[in-house]
């Protein structure tokens, strides 16, 4: 029995050694709110990416808008489509949103709200030998910042199809695209991947080497949305501040901290509220404590002896030391501030009612608080899991094409059909009777723009029996720029817009994919019979006889060549 006993005694102090610390359950709790669309990770078949209304918001930290099972926009990416995009006009809904989070938290936002902080720091736990914080990282630490200006800002602001640091660098984007790429049953999407991805995907394994061996390597060097909040550390409502009165410049927060601070709350302070507890003199503490105490609530109990009298009389608490009648003994900077607080604070041996009572507050305010912060995330994964329309299921063969208006894309000679009538608009409904072609691609995609003179070639098989039309990804280049694209790219002998018989058109608000399910790679084909309804998908390049055929199923007729 007495065994027995031993045994739970032993798991239990495990679990209390093991427990995780208040900030590491916030971080994981707002990970699981901010990707609550759980069914789209786990999922098989087709992953399904939630579209819902709260897209349209931002996550604190750094969350890709791709991931399968976010629920709203990274900050960081919907700054550089507002940037691209803007024109001559700031990007105030997205500059507003970033401003207001940087007012209230700050920094804090990386020490508790990023999900990739989290996984950095879950990385470095790994037993191997760690690269310490010195000059050379410090210096280092400011590369971020010029990501920031070229990638964040200045790229995508001159090539407003190019959101450069999610394209290009952008860890959180490919670990949403390797879950979709392992969650997706469709060997067609491997096919696709190509040189962006391979760099990507070696960036990202470079990050997580990183991350084992230096603390949060991604967010010290490279992250611009950790340089954005870095600029509001000072003044925001949340945050570790720094009581310059009774600081005595001993240096063991800059000592304990782990980022590439040069003093407390600085732009690189991540506000994780390391420092606080080593503080021998009390020092540092939390802003906007006041928000929920009032400091005439409860009077300070327990007050240290000054230090600088103990350090003004020639003693120091690295070596042994006679201090309030005890010696004291420090190695580290930790067993230091502990040795000095055991000896040289006398705390009252039973607490006074006014430490009751604000103990009692404490309590039930901590409660309450994680009380409702559980209820919040059972109602969202509920929610977004159970109930929430926005997640786009892709549309099966057999059933009614949902009807929607393309807008073609002119150049000075504009799109025609075969009586000469120019057409800038065309309704799928108004088009029952012919076979409809829909192809999806953009101009960087290489496979999209090797299969269009193939379309155009079966388009003059069939004549006007059959309308193909290739829809342009939105917000990836302009009419004109589509236009010169074409006009500008030799393939196959088909040189000049002109020479084109297919229709160009132009997927704004990319309404027209997401309308048939939003297929999860492109090319894209969906081939509609003379009915209306879908009677082949296909995704990645289509072969000439592959359409063909399906076309020929699909109602069309060949002409007598």
């Amino acid at each position: 029995m007495g065994k027995i006993k031993s045994f739970f005694i032993k798991v239990g102090q495990w679990f209390k050694r093991h427990a995780p610390t208040k900030r590491r359950l916030i971080q994981i709790y707002t990970a699981l709110l901010f990707n609550a669309n759980i069914k789209g990770i786990v999922s098989s078949g087709d992953n399904v990416l939630f579209n819902g209304k709260t897209k349209y918001l931002c996550s604190p930290g750094l969350n890709c808008y791709s991931c399968p099972g976010a629920v709203a926009s990274c900050p960081l990416g919907a700054l550089q489509n507002a940037m691209g995009n803007s024109g001559t006009r700031a990007p105030y809904y997205v500059l507003g949103i970033i401003g207001i989070l940087g007012l209230m938290f700050a920094r804090t936002i990386c020490g508790f709200f990023c999900p990739v902080g989290l996984g950095q720091e879950l990385l470095y736990k790994i037993k191997t030998p760690k690269l310490k914080k010195s000059r050379y990282t410090r210096i280092l630490s400011y590369f971020k910042y010029v990501l920031l200006v070229v990638m964040v800002i200045a790229i995508p602001s001159i090539y407003a199809d190019v959101p450069a640091f999610c394209k290009y660098i952008c860890p959180a984007g490919t670990s949403s695209a390797i879950l979709q790429l392992l969650n997706i049953n469709n060997d067609a999407l491997y096919v696709r991947l190509e040189f962006l991805f391979s760099w990507k995907f070696l960036l990202l394994i470079a990050f997580i080497v990183g991350s084992i061996f230096i603390f949060r390597f991604f967010c010290r060097f490279f992250c611009p949305l950790g340089a954005i909040y870095g600029f509001f550390n000072k003044i925001a409502l949340i945050g570790v501040k720094l009581d310059r009165s009774k600081c005595v410049d001993c240096g063991m927060c800059i000592q304990t901290c782990q980022m590439d601070i040069k003093h407390v709350g600085d732009h690189e302070c991540i506000n994780c509220g390391a420092c606080i507890s080593v503080c021998p003199t009390k020092a540092i503490s939390w802003k906007g404590e006041k928000l929920f105490i009032k400091k005439s609530e409860i009077e300070e109990e327990v007050k240290a002896p000054s230090l600088n009298a103990v350090l003004e009389s020639g003693t120091t608490l690295q070596t042994a030391e006679e201090v309030s009648g005890a010696t004291v003994v420090a190695e580290t900077p930790k067993e230091e501030a502990a040795a000095f607080e055991s000896v040289a604070v006398e705390k009252p041996a039973q607490a006074s009612p006014a430490v009751k009572a604000f103990n009692k507050k404490a309590f039930w305010l901590q409660f309450s608080a994680w009380a409702l912060a559980i209820c919040v995330l059972i109602a969202s994964l509920v929610y977004f899991n159970f109930f929430a329309v926005g997640s786009s299921s892709t549309i099966n063969v057999g059933e009614e094409c949902p009807d929607f208006t393309i807008s073609t894309v002119f150049d000075s000679n504009g799109a025609y059909d075969s009586a000469g009538e120019k057409i800038s608009e065309i309704k799928i409904s108004e088009n029952r009777g012919k076979v409809v072609v829909l192809n999806f691609w953009y101009t960087s995609c290489s496979p999209c723009v090797g299969e269009l003179p193939g379309f155009n070639r079966v388009r003059n098989e069939f004549g006007d029996d059959v309308m193909i039309v290739a829809l342009h990804r939105a917000g990836l280049e302009t009419n004109a720029a589509i236009q010169k694209y074409i006009n500008e790219t030799k393939n196959d002998g088909v040189n000049y817009w002109s020479e084109y018989s297919i229709i160009f058109g132009l997927d704004k608000g990319n309404a027209c994919f997401k309308s048939i399910g939003g297929a999860p790679a492109y090319p894209t084909t969906v081939i509609v019979n003379k009915e209306g309804k879908v009677s082949f998908i296909q995704i990645n390049g289509l072969a000439e006889d592959v359409l063909r055929e399906e076309i020929i199923n699909a109602g069309g007729t060949l002409l007598n060549l």
